[in-house]
């Protein structure tokens, strides 16, 4: 599939960028000054020589016919992907037309591009229903494997719970007493029993004590959540097997999606990182055009590398997902990509507050410990509440406000300035917390803005 013919847009290009240094540095880089021999092909590849300090310039080649996403090689020394080479010839492909005009692909560029397109054709022969089996090689050790998973995670779920009891025998103000180094111990207790999904959780509730008015409600709540998930796991075999994966799945252990494949044309609507010391987790918001499902597509990346795939707002990807058990679950699994992202001009329908809040509900009857829910918002105005903010329905007397982390945001500000006081149509995840706006529309013709 030829991709040449439609150019991306500024925003979709730094939406690449792994973090605001590179985006400042790409920036720079997206005008012709420092390029020579740059060039594109019909197949989506773009090159050119970028001007460094050194004597020699970066050889840098972008490949925008891989179906997960634009691939990246520089000759510069940087260990970021992409780095600001290859963002800065993106954004000069982006600009003007003909700034990257058709050419032969030189040979320095040819062999990186046909070598790894060759590989990307054998990892996929291989992985596919035809080829090997990926299943474990012996079914019967991989039983034994999880039997004895379970029995360390149900020891850690018993312990859990009676440290839960002392905690409510000696009283909630006695947990702002003991500091963070309690619930950092029993949080590696949990990760001793291989249930991360606990440890988190515990890990969560070191954090509250001493957060401000009303810490001991907050905590007392996330006591109760925590010893619903328990109590889940503790009587997993009486749970309807929908809501029994979900416990399995909230607990930490690992599963493989086992949905029927559904292809359909998927909507990228938002992309964003998280990070701790030890992994960058990459979560990417699609929404099937026909099918009108709005999935999670969860990737990791460790030791400070980038996850992929790399899918900004404003793209559509035709592909298979599949999607993991549990009751409610939004997670899914990319298969078979039967073309390369392209820009697009579609978008999600849309709902009013009102409703969002009520989708929200029902789906904690799937998933007690959800903590929001993807929702696309139709003709909202963004509206200062005192010292927050809120999103307004323009058609109605209803209003949701924005969650903390959303206020503390620069998307926030992007978003007013797209709105100017009219409504928008803003894609975002709607929970207890309140409503975080990934990305907006203008109500007339427009791209789609990344808020994240």
């Amino acid at each position: 599939m030829t991709v040449q013919g439609v150019r991306w847009t500024a925003d979709q290009v730094l939406a690449l960028a792994p973090d605001t240094a590179s985006r400042r540095a790409g920036s720079r880089l997206g005008a012709a000054g420092p390029w020579s021999g740059a060039g594109s092909s019909g197949e989506g590849a773009l090159w050119g020589l970028c001007k460094g300090s050194g004597s020699k310039p970066y050889r840098t080649v972008v490949d925008l016919a891989d179906v997960s996403g634009p691939a990246y090689k520089c000759s510069c020394p940087s260990r970021k992907f992409p780095c600001k080479h290859a963002l800065g010839l993106l954004l000069l492909w982006a600009g003007e037309e003909g700034a990257v005009p058709r050419a032969e692909v030189p040979e320095w560029a040819g062999q990186w591009i046909e070598g790894r397109r060759g590989r990307t054709e054998r990892k996929k022969a291989t992985t596919s229903p035809s080829g090997p089996s990926s299943g474990p090689a012996d079914p019967e050790a991989a039983r034994r494997r999880a039997e004895r998973r379970a029995r360390r995670v149900t020891a850690g779920a018993s312990e859990l719970e009676q440290r839960l009891a002392d905690l409510l025998r000696g009283g909630l103000a006695a947990a702002e007493q003991s500091g963070y180094g309690l619930w950092e111990e029993t949080a590696a207790r949990m990760v001793d029993a291989q249930a991360q999904g606990l440890a988190a959780r515990v890990r969560e509730l070191g954090a509250v004590p001493g957060t401000g008015p009303g810490w001991p409600s907050r905590l007392l709540e996330e006591c109760a959540l925590l010893h619903l998930l328990d109590q889940g796991w503790l009587r997993r075999e009486r749970l309807p097997e929908g809501l029994a994966a979900t416990v399995r799945s909230r607990i930490g252990l690992p599963a493989s999606a086992d949905g029927p494949p559904v292809r359909d044309r998927w909507l990228v609507l938002a992309q964003y990182d998280t990070a701790d010391a030890r992994l960058t987790t990459r979560r990417i918001w699609l929404y099937g055009t026909q099918s009108r499902r709005t999935s999670l597509l969860l990737s990791y990346g460790a030791a400070g590398r980038a996850p992929e795939p790399a899918l900004p707002v404003g793209l559509a990807l035709d592909a298979e997902l599949s999607a993991y058990p549990g009751a409610g679950q939004a997670r899914v699994a990319l298969g078979e990509q039967f073309a390369p992202p392209a820009p697009t001009a579609e978008r999600p329908p849309g709902t009013t507050t009102t409703l969002a809040i009520a989708r929200y509900g029902d789906a904690l009857r799937d998933d007690p410990w959800l903590d929001s829910v993807p929702v696309t918002l139709d003709r909202v105005i963004p509206v200062p509440d005192g010292d927050s903010w809120q999103l307004a329905d323009a058609d109605e007397d209803a209003a949701l406000p924005l969650t903390p982390a959303a206020r503390s945001r620069p998307g926030l500000w992007r978003l007013v300035a797209l709105s100017g006081g009219a409504p928008v149509k803003v894609f975002g995840e709607c929970g207890h917390r309140g409503f975080t706006p990934l990305a907006a529309w203008p109500e007339g013709p427009g791209e789609a803005v990344p808020l994240c």
